[in-house]
């Protein structure tokens, strides 16, 4: 798999990959990459769906909002997107707005994927993930170099070259932008998890040092109609490196909440 610049479409203000037809699939991808993240998905998900993977705000080709967004301005730039009720998919800071997105809009959510979420940091990754979003300036490209070791190891792969490349490419200002909110949300509250509705997978790899398998546990457990799967030997990055794997787990989430 290769993770080659897609053609861009525009949903509202947001520029996304846009492939297949049938029932509206939502992918969300993480601060500092970009709808591409999500090539494996797109390419196997496409063949019985209607896939939208958005650029985030301030990535790919998408803009920045205003100085200063919170979450709840992520969340109303990519509802524009929902022109259907959809499965909502997201990554990371995506799997954040994602389940806020049931939260917020559960009209437009038939279920939820939270791939990698976060939920309730102890007090080192408080401060770790603080440190790292006060370190951004907004001006200047971060070094990735450290954010790539947290997600593959020091080994290289044609998935650690691909972060490579769109981290150093990334829109400074929307990367600060995105990573600050990132740093700062904590995971919904139990009251707004509890109220969720729809079903709730949360894939997490067994490797992963950041979004625990503990972390996804909680979550299910909270709400009403949730469950958690954990990939061996995977950590943060899984959608890209056990793509196989992923694709299955989502495909049948997918045909069971259609």
């Amino acid at each position: 798999m290769t993770w080659i610049t897609q053609p861009r479409s525009k949903i509202g203000a947001l520029a996304t990959i846009s492939t297949g037809t049938g029932p509206l699939v939502v992918l969300i991808h993480g601060v500092g990459l970009r709808s591409e993240a999500w090539g494996a998905q797109t390419e196997a998900l496409s063949q019985t769906c209607r896939v939208i993977a958005v650029d985030m705000p301030g990535h790919g080709a998408s803009p920045a909002l205003a100085t200063g967004p919170n979450m709840a301005d992520y969340v109303e730039a990519i509802v524009a997107v929902l022109d259907e009720p959809a499965i909502v998919i997201g990554h990371s800071f995506g799997a954040m707005i994602a389940l806020q997105l049931a939260i917020r809009h559960p009209a437009k959510v038939k279920a939820v994927a939270a791939l990698n979420a976060i939920h309730r940091r102890d007090a080192d990754a408080k401060a770790a993930v603080k440190s790292r979003a006060d370190e951004l300036d907004g001006r200047t490209i971060a070094n990735p170099t450290a954010t790539l070791n947290r997600w593959f190891g020091t080994d290289v792969s044609p998935q650690r070259m691909a972060c490579q490349e769109w981290l150093r490419n990334a829109n400074p200002a929307g990367y600060r932008d995105a990573y600050r909110v990132f740093a700062t949300e904590d995971g919904a509250s139990d009251a707004d998890l509890n109220a969720i509705q729809c079903p709730v997978l949360c894939l997490t790899g067994a490797e992963e040092p950041n979004s625990t398998p503990d972390m996804s546990r909680k979550i299910v457990a909270l709400v009403p109609n949730g469950r958690a799967e954990i990939i061996d030997g995977a950590a943060h990055m899984l959608p890209m490196t056990h793509a196989p794997r992923v694709n299955t787990v989502l495909a049948e989430f997918i045909v069971s909440n259609l």
